[in-house]
């Protein structure tokens, strides 16, 4: 894992947040709007519903535009109702693209 203190890590400034994101976030356009975020500031994963309710999502970008979009989770799309979003940074895995996973 990087060193936050120095938002640097072995490839530059690129990160990877995995994210998990509780609440009604499920038949709510959360995913589709999660990629049309992700996408408008260049951020590459993917998101998906889980069996419990959740929402999980992997970020890889530039360290200001993960944080962003993990901040982003927080609200999401206008019909969700967040309770937690609970993110995990490291080393970014080579992500191409954002795809929502079925």
């Amino acid at each position: 894992m990087s060193d936050a203190t120095d938002g640097s890590d072995a490839t530059g400034d690129r990160v990877r947040a995995h994210v998990f994101v509780s609440g009604r976030v499920q038949g709510v356009y959360y995913r589709a709007s999660t990629r049309d975020a992700a996408r408008d500031r260049g951020v590459h994963g993917w998101v998906r519903n889980l069996d419990d309710g959740r929402v999980e999502a992997v970020f890889e970008g530039s360290r200001d535009d993960v944080e962003a979009m993990v901040e982003w989770c927080r609200t999401g799309s206008d019909a969700a109702v967040v309770e937690d979003v609970d993110a995990e940074y490291g080393d970014p895995e080579g992500e191409s693209g954002f795809v929502v996973r079925r």
